[in-house]
């Protein structure tokens, strides 16, 4: 499931309580983890001292998490934090990035100049956004998007592969349709047929799926779902557009429209675990 985690670490925020809760999951247990704190570029001719109040933060997060120092890759750079997170990713090639947010919207993320909003936006690998206003518990009840799609399947094995994992765990796998669709001449509607296709997929990897169809618009449905069901770990799947070139870019279409993957990082009340299509799928 994930063998290389990088947790992009500030020092603050739940993103530590998060990986605990992480760790009781035996599969994820047995991950590398790699614990990236990022210098400021503003730290000039002083990055030496810099540095060094970075590795005792990193030292104090380890300690923290419980973990034996020799088993983390402490790793420390200078630079714009957002382009680093995504360099350090893509050098490791991690299977997991674990960052924390404040749950700002777009707007203010983009005016803030916010690394989360920037690496959710644009990293291709999955991503793990742990809100500061949010109440970390263990992972229990899972919830995940499904769409029928190849990435949607993505994040409905991840989801899988978690609950599995858990003793007494449950999945619940949500649709969401933004009205209602008539049934077919055999009773069955397209939102019945791609529920029932998720849930022999979820079987195949042993995991029973509690299927659920909703109708309205996709993210506020998915947040009140989520609510409803207390979910512990909201999995989705995206399929934004993921341009290379806007990584130096401020992404003004998105920006001005709308992005249901967004609305559910501010919005949703779990922690959101987000899985995109590679860029050498399509």
């Amino acid at each position: 499931m994930f063998r290389n985690v990088l947790i992009a670490d500030s020092g603050k925020g739940h993103v530590e309580e998060m990986v605990r809760m992480l760790r009781d999951i035996p599969a994820v247990r047995q991950a590398r983890i790699n614990l990236l704190h990022v210098v400021p570029e503003q730290a000039g001719e002083s990055f030496t001292e810099h540095s060094q109040k970075a590795a005792a933060i990193a030292a104090e997060a380890v300690q923290r998490l419980g973990l034996n120092p020799s088993d983390v890759n402490t790793i420390i750079r200078q630079g714009d934090t957002k382009q680093t997170v995504l360099k350090v990713a893509d050098e490791l090639n991690s299977d997991l990035i674990v960052m924390g947010s404040r749950g700002m919207n777009r707007l203010q993320a983009i005016l803030s100049n916010s690394a989360s909003q920037y690496v959710f936006q644009l990293s291709t690998r999955p991503m793990l956004l742990v809100r500061d206003d949010l109440y970390i518990r263990h992972i229990n009840r899972v919830m995940v998007t499904i769409d029928g799609t190849g990435v949607g399947d993505d994040a409905l094995k991840l989801a899988c592969e978690l609950v599995r994992e858990i003793p007494g765990g449950s999945l619940t796998g949500v649709h969401v349709t933004r009205q209602d669709i008539t049934p077919s001449r055999g009773g069955k509607s397209p939102a019945d047929e791609v529920l029932e296709k998720a849930t022999q997929r979820a079987r195949g990897y042993g995991v029973e799926l509690k299927a659920l169809h909703r109708n309205g618009d996709v993210g506020r449905t998915v947040c009140a779902a989520a609510d409803d069901l207390k979910a512990d770990l909201l999995v989705i799947a995206s399929q934004d557009r993921r341009p290379v070139v806007a990584r130096g870019l401020v992404d003004i279409d998105r920006l001005l429209g709308s992005s249901v993957s967004d609305y559910i990082r501010v919005h949703a009340p779990a922690p959101v675990l987000l899985v995109r299509e590679p860029e050498g799928r399509r």
